[in-house]
């Protein structure tokens, strides 16, 4: 009933604001298609809302950019916060559009709007569900039973953290969690490799925090949570650890990309909201994440016009 009601309601904003369909004459093409070892979309932040009508048109632009490309993509990341109030039907308009973007893989952290009104037992049986229905569509052999969990592709390791019961604004990280993540990375971090490690929030004081939470007072405001300093005192022992986080809605720009320790820190603008604190600061904004032997990059891109953004790239060289 609730997506038949926005289906409608959608119809009408759509005769007030007709849709805009991203440009073809630059599709996403990987820049070295010989030597790529992995390629895939990075998103952060979709929102999706049965009442905010303006964003449902902004992501499904940038998944028929993602539908135009003109290489093949792995996957598709998204690092939280996938429905604005973690709603069935807000799922079902995020999964309609996914579908027809034809990535094998879909890999998805949870994040705060997703878990925040939900009894926690409901928000892992519904957010594993969306994203093992998506997962099973691709032919996908990623399968998640809870929050935290991680997948291979092409040989390279994607670690993703979730919250261990629900919170408001930040996650809260058990020490079963702390612990599996150093395992975890203790046995993935390998040699000259990236390890990615997913999550929602970004750690405390990085990124431009707090001033880019919106409370340059509060210290204690838009990060992690209090679990902050041990996930960082546990990546910080590993090579090559790319911590991919969202949450901020900041567009590129200077707080983009933070060397934070040993730790590289990427955080992703907002694929629907208008963006702050930023240089390039449009919606439907993210990264085509380009893995090479000895190198990484995060080549920035405008789904919503169809066009790269170059200006913004991230380049990350990897240790042996």
């Amino acid at each position: 009933m609730f997506y038949k009601l926005f289906t409608l309601f959608l119809s009408l904003y759509y005769m007030i604001t007709p849709y805009v369909a991203p440009a073809t004459t630059s599709p996403i093409k990987v820049l070295n298609e010989r030597n790529v070892q992995l390629a895939f979309v990075t998103w952060g932040d979709p929102q999706v809302s049965n009442y905010m009508f303006d964003r449902e048109p902004r992501f499904r632009a940038a998944t028929e950019d993602v539908a135009n490309s003109a290489s093949d993509l792995d996957a598709i990341l998204i690092v939280g916060d996938i429905a604005e109030n973690g709603l069935k039907e807000e799922y079902k308009i995020v999964s309609g559009h996914l579908k027809g973007t034809g990535v094998d893989n879909y890999i998805m952290a949870v994040g705060n709007h997703d878990v925040r009104l939900r009894a926690y037992k409901q928000v892992v049986k519904r957010f594993t569900g969306f994203q093992n229905e998506l997962n099973a569509a691709a032919e996908s052999e990623l399968v998640i039973d809870k929050l935290n969990y991680t997948y291979e592709i092409n040989g390279y390791t994607f670690v993703v953290l979730g919250t261990d019961k629900s919170v408001f604004e930040e996650s809260y990280i058990s020490d079963a969690q702390l612990t599996w993540l150093d395992t975890t990375l203790k046995e993935k971090a390998v040699k000259g490799k990236p390890v990615f490690v997913i999550l929602h929030q970004p750690l405390k004081k990085t990124h431009g925090l707090p001033v880019t939470w919106g409370n340059g007072t509060n210290e204690n405001a838009g990060h992690v949570g209090d679990q902050s300093e041990e996930l960082y005192e546990i990546m910080n022992k590993y090579k090559n650890i790319i911590l991919i986080t969202g949450h901020l809605h900041t567009g590129f720009g200077q707080y983009s990309y933070e060397k934070i320790g040993n730790i590289h820190g990427v955080n992703v603008p907002s694929t629907t909201i208008v963006n702050k604190d930023g240089d390039y600061n449009e919606p439907a904004t993210g990264y085509i994440t380009e893995v090479y032997r000895n190198k990484v990059v995060f080549r920035a891109r405008d789904f919503a016009k169809g066009v790269y953004v170059p200006e913004y790239d991230i380049e990350i060289k990897l240790s042996k």
